[in-house]
């Protein structure tokens, strides 16, 4: 019973685990990611407002936003970052993005256009040492043409307020400024980017992608955010499969042990089945008396470690946090990980799966030992009693 609860205990945490890394990292990217971006083959939509106007058409899209992605490096005296640019419309990002509920200092509309103002990712102003109000270099990759040869574009920019996402990803790199700042700073005129979609469903974001096609140009193109991610996303479903491979031997061993201890049992309990044929007891009746105390094991086991798991799964993020105090050290280091702490999502499929898989190899694994005690000769057996 022990090892059988262990096992489904094992299971039931470490596949919700998984579950809740996956909805936290989802959630957390699609506050900086859009379900899905519509962009020009060239890199630049000049005629974004009528794309824009075409994708609103469709039912399943609630929001559209202009965007301009740039590299740039940003200098602060003598620190110096590479950041992933990102000019957006103050007005309209709210409608496509969560990353409003994410700033610090200052609300999204203090990117006002011409002042030059820039929000960054909390880590990357601790790199850089900036703070609201601070002045900041941002130096673009594309050249500008002078006598004295090419040089790169810079610009001043004063910092307004810092997001904090919770993955090191997005805080480390990016940086908001105003979309026409951008534009003017990278020469774009009246192009974007792109525009980014909000949908009613993020789930159907690549069936909206493939009719968003059928509608635009030929050089427009719509990329949703599971083909963005997707071997990420592939990488940890490989990963939990395995991982319910692996731990699915727990409970296998534990069945194992079913099959040894009712043989034991029967080769014990030889004289007493003998005694119960020769009453008149039928070879199944003898099966059934062995079956049940075998599935008993399996199914009391399950239960203990559906309870334990399940308990343990809904608690993980209070669990962990007193484990790491009390060893002086953290188990997801925030530069190393996507996310700083240890989620969890308890799904009932993944719980119901695995108790019915336990308590199949309880039921198999009684099956062995039950056939030989109703083959049990009472004759054979009596000899020697």
């Amino acid at each position: 019973m022990i090892g059988i609860a262990l096992g489904v205990w094992a299971l039931i945490v470490v596949l919700s685990v998984m579950n809740g890394f996956v909805s936290q990292v989802r959630d957390r990217m699609l506050s900086v990611v859009s379900h899905v971006e519509v962009f020009a083959s060239n890199g630049a939509l000049s005629d974004w407002r009528a794309v824009e106007q075409t994708v609103r058409r469709n039912p399943a899209v609630i929001g559209a936003a202009p965007y301009i992605n740039a590299q740039a490096l940003l200098t602060r005296g003598e620190s110096v970052r590479g950041a992933l640019v990102r000019g957006i419309d103050p007005a309209a990002e709210p409608a496509i993005s969560d990353i409003a509920s994410q700033l610090r200092g200052a609300p999204l509309t203090a990117l006002a256009d011409g002042e030059f103002g820039v929000i960054l990712g909390g880590e990357l102003a601790r790199a850089l040492g900036a703070l609201p109000g601070d002045k900041i270099a941002l130096i673009a990759p594309q050249g500008q043409v002078t006598p004295a040869g090419v040089i790169p574009r810079l610009k001043q920019f004063t910092v307004v307020g810092t997001f904090e996402i919770g993955m090191y990803e997005y805080d480390s790199s990016l940086a908001l400024v105003h979309l026409e700042d951008a534009q003017r700073l990278y020469q774009l005129g009246g192009a974007v980017s792109g525009v980014r979609l909000k949908l009613d469903d993020l789930f159907a974001s690549r069936a909206v992608a493939r009719d968003l096609m059928a509608s635009l140009a030929p050089d427009v193109f719509a990329s949703d955010w599971t083909r963005s991610h997707a071997n990420f996303f592939r990488a940890v479903e490989i990963e939990k499969r395995v991982m319910f491979i692996i731990l699915t031997l727990i409970v296998a061993v534990a069945a194992f042990n079913i099959v040894s201890t009712l043989v034991m049992l029967v080769t014990d309990k030889q004289a007493d089945i003998a005694i119960l044929r020769t009453l008149g007891a039928a070879p199944g009746s003898i099966l059934q008396i062995f079956v049940v105390q075998g599935v008993m094991i399996g199914v009391i086991g399950t239960l203990i470690g559906v309870v334990g798991g399940v308990l343990l799964g809904w608690n993980v993020d209070t669990v962990v946090p007193a484990i790491e105090n009390s060893l002086g050290f953290k188990f997801l280091a925030k530069d190393v990980y996507y996310i700083s702490d240890l989620p969890s999502d308890v799904q009932l499929r993944d719980v119901l799966t695995i108790g019915l898989v336990s308590l199949g190899m309880s039921l198999l694994a009684t099956l062995y030992p039950s056939w030989r005690a109703a083959r049990v000769n009472p004759a054979e057996a009596l000899r020697y009693e």
